[in-house]
């Protein structure tokens, strides 16, 4: 996914953080061990950076040097560094990029020790399951980020919704209140743009759909199934009724939808942070509320699609050992929940921490928490980073929300493409 997008706006949710810098350790004591790790440049502070290194250090004994690595043509830098002699150990990855190098054997099959990494936890299955490829765990979870729905308060109270919906019926009823109130064409409800995979895939997953499914190490696309036609049609119908026309052929940037929900042109918004709304509108601060988009099924939130971090470690690597130790440090539930949550305020690894730390946030924060307990996971195949970079998944939910195709032609044919390029290069 665009991790670049959300690096920049989940990591926020916290505090403004700094960068982390090109080094994060001395060079080794004798005898010690020296490692040498990958992160990404926006996505963990010094400061967390630091409490990952300081947990591996103080259970090995060994040094580690951190080198920060920039967005532009990362794939290709992994690609081409997995492939040398002389590899990094370990290697930040986006979740749903895992595949894509597990594919060629150059990460480390981690399905032995995954017990031990997961150190009694679940991780999300959205950070797992693309890092699982035929059954065998290639990466780690490091940290996630998710989306959830921000509401207007006063806009709602003014329309006489004073309590956010525990239930996707309260959610329809609040928000045909909120267009009653607002009969303008151009004010949206919700803002729903039709290209924004991200939300409308909630829908599929939400009915029991999936994108594509696996059988014999054949991948087949699997939105023409009746659960995933139900999503797709409950998306349809929702983003048509609260959502203006002008919203159904473009994504969240084209017009801004923060910056359209902070100047009132909407009622509510699904997005990764408040943050993103408060850097248009500081004075919305007292007015934002956030709650986790409600399931069709009474009692749940839908399964939202996790963006984030996977560790992984080089097959080429010399220090099989101390890698593993860096990623049992980076996941466990300490460091998870005193730096990944405590400094930087993303999302943990896994329902356990989560249940640890919401008590302790404010309410506005606590929904993309509690949201992210709930999570679908994209096909772990490396033809997956095609359907992204075609941005075809884009236009598939852009398709049905204009009318430019049926739901049922629409999944049909991106069916068709899912099924080519997820068994591309098997």
């Amino acid at each position: 996914m665009n991790r670049r997008s959300l690096a920049a706006v989940v990591g926020t949710l916290a505090l403004t953080l700094t960068a982390c810098g090109t080094s994060a350790g001395p060079a080794a004591a004798p005898g010690g061990g020296q490692l040498t790790v990958w992160l990404m440049n926006g996505d963990l502070s010094d400061q967390a950076t630091a409490a990952v290194n300081t947990a591996f250090e103080k259970a090995t004994g060994a040094k580690v040097t951190v080198q920060i690595q920039e967005w532009d043509n990362i794939n290709t830098k992994i690609s081409t560094a997995l492939a040398q002699d002389d590899t990094p150990d370990v290697i930040e990855i986006g979740n749903t990029d895992v595949p894509l190098f597990a594919a060629n054997g150059a990460l480390a099959d981690l399905s032995g020790h995954r017990d031990d990494l997961a150190a009694g936890q679940t991780w999300l299955p959205g950070l797992a399951g693309p890092a699982t490829v035929d059954g065998k765990i290639y990466a780690a979870p490091l940290f996630a980020g998710n989306r959830a729905v921000i509401y207007d308060k006063q806009l709602w109270a003014d329309a006489g919704v004073t309590a956010p919906p525990a239930t996707f019926a309260e959610l329809t009823a609040d928000l045909d209140k909120i267009k009653a109130k607002h009969p303008d064409p151009g004010f949206s409800a919700f803002h729903f743009p039709g290209q924004y995979w991200y939300g409308a895939l909630q829908f599929v997953w939400d009915a029991g759909g999936e994108l594509a499914t696996e059988s014999g190490g054949k991948w087949s696309g699997a939105l023409e199934t009746p659960a995933a036609q139900r999503g797709l049609q409950a998306w349809k119908d929702f983003q048509a009724a609260y959502s203006t026309p002008a919203s159904r052929n473009v994504d969240t940037k084209a017009p801004d939808q923060a910056a359209m929900f902070a100047s009132g042109g909407a009622g509510a918004i699904l997005d990764t942070s408040v943050n993103t709304v408060l850097k248009n509108k500081p004075e919305l601060k007292d007015r934002l509320g956030t709650f986790p988009f409600p399931s069709a099924t009474p009692g749940k939130s839908q399964p939202v699609f996790l963006g984030g971090s996977d560790l992984g470690i080089a097959a080429k690597s010399k220090n099989q050992d101390l890698a593993l130790a860096y990623l049992k440090a980076a996941a466990s539930p300490a460091v998870q929940r005193d730096a990944i949550v405590g400094i930087d305020g993303w999302t943990p690894v896994s329902p356990q921490i989560i249940d640890q730390v919401t008590p302790t946030l404010p309410p506005v924060r606590a929904a993309f928490y509690a949201a992210a307990k709930s999570s679908g996971a994209t096909p772990a195949t490396a033809g997956w980073a095609t359907i992204e970079s075609d941005k075809s998944v884009n236009t598939f939910f852009a398709d049905i929300a204009t009318g430019r195709k049926s739901v049922a032609d629409a999944a049909k044919d991106f069916d068709a493409h899912l099924t080519q390029a997820l068994n591309a290069g098997q």
